[in-house]
């Protein structure tokens, strides 16, 4: 049985066929690096802003898809492409740049879909209007970094926005009919399971179409990483991660599409933990977990 609605799931539902990301650098910054906000970024960020594995995006969008797509071609067994606009905040640029850049992906015959990764404060209404024109052509996926509900642990992250203008932003991506993915950190500092499980309740309850749970990575040349040597905090073990994970997984609706349930930094930056390194040990045991354990989506709902 499955457990949780998996995106291989809901892409066979869908596109009757599995679609693999190809993360595309855009050239994009950041408010919480530009100093619009802050010159730091996210504590947890590393110097690509997420986006370690990400191809440069360059005056030719369609070589680097092409170039994307040769680094995945040995798992792709006759699926399709989502163009993934992954590192740092993929909406923080003049219109008319991302309307170039949205249509070069979205008019591509080899994307499927056109996925992008940004923060709730960076989505104005034009921003949402140019997506929802894009949408009518292909689907547009809308990712959000919202990471936890709780305002001492934003602040700490220093994540530069408050709960409510991500109620705002779902709000209105979703009036336009675009398709939302939340994204939140599991382990982060301070943070109880039971905080982590009411994040888990809220992002359920928000109105979004899919989750992506992380796992907190500590990377080297990140402030998390000072913090981390200091021994201000702890990373997680796996087998402390996979019951919070289920106990997330139980608190969400059972149509609310699971994009991701662990993830893995690059190794050659990767501090802690180092179990997380091992994907397919983390994944096997994570699957073997759900089995043992009955998991049920959206059960404690």
């Amino acid at each position: 049985m499955e457990h949780y609605r998996s995106l291989n799931s809901y892409l066979h539902e869908t596109f009757g066929r599995k679609l693999y990301k190809l993360a595309l650098d855009g050239n994009f910054s950041c408010p919480n690096r530009d100093g619009t906000l802050d010159n730091r970024g996210c504590i947890f960020c590393s110097g690509r802003g997420s986006g370690d594995f990400a191809v440069k995006a360059g005056s030719d969008l369609d070589a680097a898809i092409d170039k994307a797509i040769e680094k995945v071609s040995a798992k792709n067994k006759g699926g399709g492409y989502i163009a993934y606009f992954q590192n740092f905040t993929a909406t923080y640029a003049p219109l008319p740049y991302l309307r170039s850049l949205y249509t070069a992906a979205i008019e591509n015959p080899k994307i499927s879909v056109l996925s992008i990764g940004t923060r709730p404060d960076c989505v104005g209404d034009e921003v949402v209007e140019l997506l929802s024109e894009l949408n009518k052509i292909k689907p547009v996926w809308v990712e959000l970094g919202l990471q936890t509900i709780h305002e001492e642990t934003a602040e700490y992250i220093r994540r530069g926005y408050k709960l409510p203008v991500f109620d705002d932003a779902v709000s209105r991506l979703k009036a336009a009919g675009l398709n939302v993915i939340v994204h939140m950190i599991i382990g982060l500092p301070g943070e109880s399971a039971e905080m982590m499980f009411q994040t888990a309740e809220y992002i359920g309850k928000s109105g979004a179409d899919g989750v992506k749970f992380q796992l907190l990575h500590i990377l080297e040349h990140t402030d998390l990483a000072m913090d981390y040597r200091e021994g201000k905090f702890r990373a997680l073990e796996l087998e402390e991660y996979i019951p919070i994970l289920e106990g997330c997984i139980k608190r969400i609706p059972p149509q609310m599409v699971v994009h991701r349930i662990t993830g893995d930094g690059a190794k050659r930056e990767l501090i802690a933990p180092l179990w997380s390194g091992d994907k397919k040990r983390v994944l096997n045991t994570i699957n073997k977990a759900f089995d043992e354990d009955a998991l049920i989506q959206g059960s404690l709902l």
